[in-house]
């Protein structure tokens, strides 16, 4: 790692299945001590920008759920859907955020939904991730904290001031990119610097006119 690495922040809900796919690919390339996690409500990033979610459209709820599994299979990574999908995801952030947003604590929380396929509304399988896996019995004192609330609410407001409209989403030199399959691009600004997307063909695509649509 050299002075000039940025520093790069992961915004993420996990209620994404792509948000547990990308965190386990970036240990492979990013040290931990650049990356910031910062736990987001997708839905109030959906509300800004009035757009939807892919489960709450049928033909894409499937492909997005196929499209998880098959990206899951090829880079070999354990993958299991939760018992149902979406679901509220408050908890769990308010719980991220709780024990710091480290790296560990998400990574559980993570493959607590969708490598073990537990279900975040059951109460058994709550305590069973709280006290077993991240041994915090206070858990449910600490997500009802004011400061842990407002914490969420800061960091989801501070995406959406920064542009970032959907998860998982990695940030650095002010430069966006979006979803798991963006982690190649996001690696090579990490190594290189972000003036490769400042040439050519890249900076054009980034500067087109909004075109007009006529009326068949």
């Amino acid at each position: 790692m050299t002075q000039s690495q940025p520093r790069v922040e992961w915004f993420f809900d996990v209620v994404s299945p792509f948000a547990y796919l990308q965190l386990e690919q970036l240990p492979l390339w990013l040290p931990p001590e650049q990356l910031v996690l910062r736990p987001v409500v997708l839905g109030a990033l959906l509300g800004h920008w009035g757009t939807r979610g892919p489960a709450e459209i049928p033909a894409k709820r499937v492909q997005t759920y196929r499209s998880a599994q098959w990206r899951a299979q090829l880079l070999g990574i354990a993958f299991r859907m939760p018992p149902a999908h979406p679901f509220n995801p408050i908890r769990l952030l308010r719980l991220a955020v709780a024990l710091g947003s480290e790296l560990d604590a998400v990574r559980e929380i993570l493959r607590f939904v969708w490598r073990e396929g537990r279900d975040p509304a059951s109460e058994t399988d709550w305590q069973w991730l709280t006290r077993e896996r991240l041994a915090c019995p206070e858990a449910e004192q600490l997500i009802a904290r004011d400061e842990v609330k407002a914490a969420l609410r800061e960091n989801t407001d501070q995406a959406i001031a920064r542009g970032v409209f959907g998860v998982p989403t990695l940030v650095m030199d002010s430069e966006l990119f979006w979803g798991e399959d963006a982690g190649a691009m996001a690696r090579r600004t990490f190594e290189q610097g972000p003036q490769w997307l400042r040439q050519a063909e890249w900076q054009r695509i980034a500067t087109l006119p909004v075109g007009v649509q006529r009326a068949a």
